[in-house]
């Protein structure tokens, strides 16, 4: 017995243990948060329907059957259970016989109530399914059997009610069906015939308890989750990639590639954002091919047109919330400035600061004049002369929607006229 027996059990612990390691190791948080391993003790009755010799009987209330089981879940609805049992058998109105047999099995576990959606309406009931096989040892003093082993199959279905995260009362009635059963259940030789198929019976109806072991709340068999980690984790990307793709300058490049993020709107740009310039001379080579054009076409009046563009408000310098230097994206507005008024020395030109709404009123005033300041000393710096520069803090300017970031970004500049 022991060499059919105890490799028998080896191989089960080992299946278990090798498989419960794989998915532990692949186990994730979120939708795996739950209680995976089980251990279960019942009792109850046991009935040996066939084979039995002519004339024996045996009591459907038959007592005593005890078992003992592991269990684990890899998840909410699929599990592995390995069970003990021992059973005894008596007569009932016919010969005295006392049988006894003990076994173990393997078997697969669904959670039945998981799959059918019983969460949808209870938190309480639940059913298992199982079905495996393993072995029973059959012994009877009467006839001197010690060790007549049989092979088994087996399934059954378990009831549980919820008592609390601890653990669960759970009702059980399985069928094993043997298989090569050379000895009737109270110990005869079997029909000399040779019936040996799965025409023997044996059914286990017994109540018992459930006992969830782990660190998380709740246990597989009652475990819901609200919202799968898939689903979560595409929606946090999905809120990632719209960030991502914000264009705050509106030049096409999404922010998150965007190197000059607050580069002149409807100028021409490369792949990283920056203004196109390949003379590196601190004009956008879109704006210069606009003034190369007018100038071949009216060289007479380009002094006039640059002027209007100025006064026109096209050129400008930019500044971030509540600071009074101007941003690293304006340094071609100054430049541009630089240039001209360097190429007409009688012309002077008054500089202009704005603030945005936000704030107090006196404060952005006083912010507009300092912003004023700080482009003329770059401009008196850059060699203009400090008597053609006309300091004016015109404050807020009311002109976009104070709730707007982005039109926000376009008030908070010094701008020029010429005179």
């Amino acid at each position: 017995m022991k060499k059919v027996v105890l490799p028998l059990l080896m191989l089960t612990l080992a299946c278990a243990s090798v498989r419960a390691q794989d998915k532990e190791e692949n186990t994730t948080t979120g939708a795996n948060d739950f209680k995976k391993w089980s251990i279960e003790v019942g009792g109850g009755f046991a009935k040996a329907a066939n084979p039995m010799t002519e004339g024996y009987h045996m009591k459907t209330t038959n007592l005593f059957d005890a078992n003992l089981g592991f269990r684990y879940m890899f998840s909410t609805k699929f599990g592995l259970k390995l069970t003990g049992f021992y059973d005894q058998y008596k007569d009932d109105m016919g010969p005295e016989f006392k049988s006894n047999s003990y076994g173990t099995t393997l078997e697969g576990v669904a959670n039945l109530g998981r799959v059918m959606g019983f969460e949808s309406w209870t938190s309480r009931f639940n059913i298992l399914g199982h079905a495996g096989g393993g072995v029973t040892i059959l012994q009877n003093d009467q006839y001197d059997l010690k060790d007549d082993v049989l092979g088994s199959i087996v399934f059954g279905l378990t009831a549980q009610y919820r008592l609390g995260n601890w653990g669960a009362f759970q009702a059980d009635f399985s069928m094993l069906n043997n298989f090569g059963q050379q000895r009737t259940w109270n110990g005869a030789e079997y029909d000399p015939m040779g019936k040996q198929g799965f025409d023997s019976s044996l059914y286990h109806a017994t109540v018992g308890f459930a006992f969830y072991l782990g660190k998380n709340e709740k246990h597989a068999d009652w475990y819901v989750d609200e919202k799968p980690d898939a689903i979560e984790e595409a929606e946090n990307r999905i809120e990632e990639l719209e960030t991502m793709m914000n264009d705050t300058d509106k030049d096409g490049v999404p922010d998150y590639l965007d190197a000059e993020p607050n580069s002149v709107a409807g100028v021409k740009v490369d792949s990283k954002g920056r203004s196109v310039d390949l003379n590196n001379n601190g004009i956008p080579d879109e704006m210069e091919s606009y003034f190369e054009q007018k100038n071949s076409e009216m060289k007479t009046s380009i002094n006039s047109d640059l002027a209007d563009l100025i006064n026109g408000g096209y050129v400008n310098v930019y500044f971030d919330f509540n600071k009074d230097q101007p941003n690293a994206q304006s340094v071609s507005g100054i430049n541009f400035l630089i240039k001209y008024l360097k190429e007409n020395t009688s012309t002077s030109a008054d500089v202009i600061g704005y603030a945005d709404e936000v704030g107090d009123t006196e404060y952005n005033k006083a912010l507009s004049a300092r912003r004023a300041e700080n482009v003329k000393a770059i401009l008196v710096a850059a060699g203009i002369d400090a008597g053609r520069l006309n300091i004016v803090g015109n404050g807020e300017d009311t002109s976009v929607s104070k709730d707007s970031q982005y039109a926000r970004q376009t008030v908070r500049r010094v701008t020029f006229i010429l005179k």
